[in-house]
């Protein structure tokens, strides 16, 4: 019999294991389904879906989650789909770490929860083995034999006091009053927490956000570096490492809330650019004419090969021509605050490439200086185009090669001047220069004095 009992549980176990996995199919298959079916009515909101202890994603939503987030895309094959489907995934507990990545963005995300519905759950009628039907035979039969065994035992009756019964009266009286004391406190507890206000915000931001809890704290692993953080609309901002003149002002007062936020988090406090303003494609005004933009996004360098391996960078495409540049933190904090648009960002770091005029309009000699002492020539040496400048009796700067770029500006776009390239390439230079030859006049000055 052993042996046979053997087999009987194997082969339960083998049919049960198929009906999870078909299950678990037609779970699949409806969310993918109920995806659809929103998409159509919310085209403009990401879909975020519980199933089970994860959340996923699917589709379009997947890729652009996947760019935000730096999470891997996987490929899924169902039933009904022809081919495979894109699928982000990743654990429920992490939500609280994934969605305010996605609003910051400026995604609209909805949160769906998994439901089970008839017309798109529906289960076929599953035929169960003989070995199954005997299994569940026997174990209605037991469960049907304690049920009266249950029914015929019947409640004993009262032949002994209860201990409450046979209490005194005065420790009754004392229960009474201890009962009602402790009632009377509970609800003095609820009048005092509907009195309570809520909590005064300590600023409000150019776009009405409430800031509030905002306060230093000092770092558990290095206990000499202090952190600022807040809660924006009750979401906790990251926190920033403190200058020590900051913490020392703030620790005495000196230094409010809002000053820590105008310096730590400023980009949080700038007036939002219209959702228009990101929407693609955008156009620049460029040398030859109208450039358009095709594409915009940020994503984070893998390449392990590449210097700028792990860190941001911003992608733009125009048309056949493809750039991508090391974006800094402060404009990905702009980009993702949603108070800069992708056509400023594109102006500020592939203006140069792109000869924009008004990519040099920032570069701008020290006052003072004579722009005709500037030269912009040919080395002959090296064949290579180069930049100084003449400053007078205080000296020559070094020779400096020009970029293929902003030769191009100079010479062909006429976007760029030669005084604009020679503080491009001579400021630091000669501010130098310049600070050296006053410092040598006060010390003459001093000695002759």
């Amino acid at each position: 019999m052993r042996p046979r009992l053997k087999n009987l549980k194997d082969s339960n176990f083998k049919s049960y294991s198929l009906m999870v996995k078909k299950k678990n199919a037609e779970q699949d298959v409806g969310l993918v389904q109920m995806f659809n079916e929103m998409k159509k009515k919310h085209p403009d909101a990401m879909l975020l879906f519980r199933n089970g202890n994860f959340y996923e994603m699917y589709k379009e939503d997947a890729l652009k989650a996947s760019v935000i987030l730096a999470l891997k895309v996987s490929d899924k094959i169902l039933p009904l789909e022809k081919d495979p489907i894109k699928l982000l995934i990743f654990p429920h507990h992490e939500l609280d770490i994934h969605l305010p990545k996605l609003v910051r963005s400026g995604e609209r995300v909805a949160i769906c929860d998994a439901i089970d519905r008839p017309e798109l759950m529906k289960k076929p009628k599953e035929k169960v083995g003989e070995d199954l039907k005997e299994t569940y035979t026997s174990n209605k039969n037991t469960m049907a034999k304690k049920k009266k065994e249950q029914a015929v035992q019947e409640e004993p009756t009262k032949t002994v006091k209860t201990a409450a019964e046979e209490k005194p009266a005065k420790e009754k009286k004392t229960e009474t009053k201890a009962e009602v004391k402790s009632e009377q406190q509970a609800e003095q507890k609820a009048e005092a927490k509907q009195e309570r206000k809520p909590r005064e915000p300590q600023m409000i931001t150019a776009n009405g956000e409430k800031v509030s809890h905002g306060h230093a704290f000092q770092s558990t692993t290095n206990p000499a570096d202090w952190y600022f953080t807040a809660k924006m609309d009750g979401v906790q901002l990251k926190p920033q490492k403190m200058d020590a003149a900051d913490l020392v002002a703030y620790q005495k007062k000196e230094m409010t809330v809002p000053q820590l936020m105008e310096k730590y988090y400023p980009t949080k406090l700038m007036p939002k650019v219209s959702e228009e303003a990101f929407q693609m494609p955008k156009q620049l005004s460029g040398p030859d004419g109208a450039i358009t933009i095709d594409k915009f996004n940020v994503y984070k360098e893998k390449d392990e090969q590449r210097p700028d391996y792990g860190k941001y960078k911003f992608y733009v495409q125009m048309g056949d021509t493809k750039m991508s540049a090391v974006a800094s933190r402060e404009d990905l904090n702009a980009y993702f605050d949603r108070v800069v648009s992708p056509t400023q960002l594109v102006e500020k770091n592939f203006g140069e490439r792109l000869h924009l005029q008004s990519a040099y309009e920032k570069y701008q000699l020290p006052e003072g200086v004579d722009p005709k002492g500037v030269r912009v020539a040919k080395d002959h040496s090296d064949n290579k185009w180069k930049v100084s400048m003449d400053l007078g009796d205080k000296g020559k700067t070094s020779k400096h090669e020009l970029s293929f770029d902003d030769g191009y500006s100079l010479f062909k776009a006429k976007t760029a001047t030669r005084e604009q390239i020679a503080a491009k390439y001579l400021n630091t230079e000669i501010t130098g220069m310049l600070s050296a030859v006053t410092n040598k006049l006060e010390k003459s000055a001093s000695m002759k004095m």
